[in-house]
């Protein structure tokens, strides 16, 4: 290791202690994480400039640096599974009609699907307004690799019926599902703890001696779950310090610049899509500007760690304590977020490449009828996504094979994958959290 390697480490050290000074009272959590954010991209940089952009040259110093963020990503996949399955439990016996929670599961599920459908024209227009296309694109080894990788990959989803993604969500051994051995296992832990919330509840109302037992036994349990998540979050600005200076250090800068166009043009519909998150909230009488203040660590964090499961602990505690959303509600909007309808993934993303790979093919991209079939597959597949796993290459996967376009575009854009992925990750997260905002502003009762 080069004395610039232990000089970065000596330095990444001293801004975990700085941050650790600033945890105080007044300092609330968005701000830390928001310094944190900054450290980062500063520190990340300084990497950058004193390695001369050799990425294997600073790759020692992230190797202790990312050490922190993957302590922290770690406990929070802990803490997922044991989260989803008491928070579920304790929302359905505290509910006051069992027919609430089909409300609030069709209210969510069709928030998301929904702002996943016009994520899919937000992407076509914006990849038509921007004039992107794959025609000329080459690849070196890497994206050739990419491309034997997806073609490998491909029969998993080909003929995917919507029937069996439906069926895959079913847990058939709830034991092997807590373990997360399958890419449904959440989804699958939810149906579960609703059920068996719902057997409690129905064994409480047969047998009223029953009923204290059962209830502050889930209030317990899940109160002592809660507060393991609360220690966990009091980590959070450290862990946002190491996973973007990891991101800012680790990325390259040529390959960046040299498909920039999508990339500003995937950011730019990204933030038309938060443009109309915010737009739903306002209609349904809430406050955007408050909503995005009180969720920014939230947003943070999934930009930072391009995963939306492992944001679900941080998303039910914020909808809980910040926005003030049911448990019930929370809990379902956070765990379908994370795997039905994600509006960057699943829709902005599948989108585009479509219309870029249209031309390669002798489609013409502004043709009505490629855009009706392209936003109707791509609504229904929204689903399928969660029963294949892999996020936003598996729905390429899905959408252009269906769409009579090749998959090889998608390894073409692997360079800058992870810059766009962190965008599209956060605008899941954000439609996950306005679906259940939405949510329980229109179901109050029974819940």
């Amino acid at each position: 290791m080069s004395m610039l390697n232990v000089l970065g480490i000596i330095i990444f050290v001293a801004l975990l202690y700085a941050l650790y000074k600033l945890r105080r009272p007044d300092t609330s959590l968005a701000k830390q994480v928001f310094i944190a954010l900054a450290m980062g991209v500063v520190f990340g940089l300084f990497l950058q400039i004193i390695h001369g952009g050799n990425i294997d040259e600073i790759r020692p110093t992230l190797t202790w640096t990312d050490l922190p963020g993957d302590i922290y990503v770690a406990l929070l996949r802990m803490i997922i599974i044991p989260l989803v399955l008491v928070t579920m439990i304790a929302a359905v016996v505290r509910l006051h009609e069992v027919a609430a929670l089909g409300k609030i599961g069709g209210s969510v599920i069709g928030i998301l699907v929904f702002t996943t459908m016009i994520a899919a024209i937000v992407g076509i227009v914006v990849t038509n307004l921007f004039g992107l296309t794959a025609e000329g694109m080459v690849g070196g080894a890497r994206e050739a690799a990419r491309v034997e990788f997806l073609e490998s990959r491909a029969p998993m989803v080909e003929g995917l019926t919507f029937a069996q993604v439906i069926v895959n969500f079913i847990p058939t051994n709830i034991f092997r599902d807590l373990t997360e051995a399958r890419s449904t296992s959440i989804i699958a832990v939810v149906i579960f703890g609703m059920l068996f919330g719902l057997a409690a509840l129905l064994v409480s109302r047969e047998k009223p001696e029953y009923s204290d037992r059962i209830k502050g036994g889930t209030e317990t349990i899940q109160a002592i779950v809660m507060r393991l998540v609360k220690m966990i979050m009091g980590l959070t600005p450290y862990g946002i310090l190491s996973l973007v200076t990891y991101v800012v250090a680790g990325s390259n800068g040529s390959d960046i610049l040299n498909l920039i166009g999508f990339v500003v043009a995937s950011y730019i519909a990204l933030g038309i899509m938060f443009g109309v998150h915010g737009l739903l909230l306002s209609l349904t009488g809430n406050n955007p500007a408050e909503f995005y203040r009180k969720i920014w660590p939230v947003l943070t964090f999934a930009f930072a760690t391009r995963s939306s499961a492992a944001t679900i602990p941080l998303n039910i505690r914020t909808q809980v304590d910040e926005l003030k959303v049911p448990p019930s509600i929370a809990s379902l909007s956070a765990s379908f977020g994370a795997t039905i309808g994600q509006n960057g993934c699943a829709g902005i993303y599948p989108a585009m490449l479509a219309v870029m790979a249209a031309p390669t093919v002798g489609i013409n991209p502004m043709d009505i009828g490629f855009i009706l079939s392209l936003i109707g597959i791509i609504t229904i597949s929204s689903f399928g996504v969660a029963g294949v796993g892999g996020g936003a290459t598996f729905a390429a996967l899905i959408v252009l094979p269906a769409m009579g376009l090749p998959v090889e575009l998608a390894a073409l854009l692997i360079s800058i994958e992870p810059l766009i992925d962190m965008g599209r990750t956060a605008l899941n997260v954000s439609g996950a959290m306005t679906s259940g905002k939405i949510t329980s502003t229109f179901i109050k009762e029974g819940v």
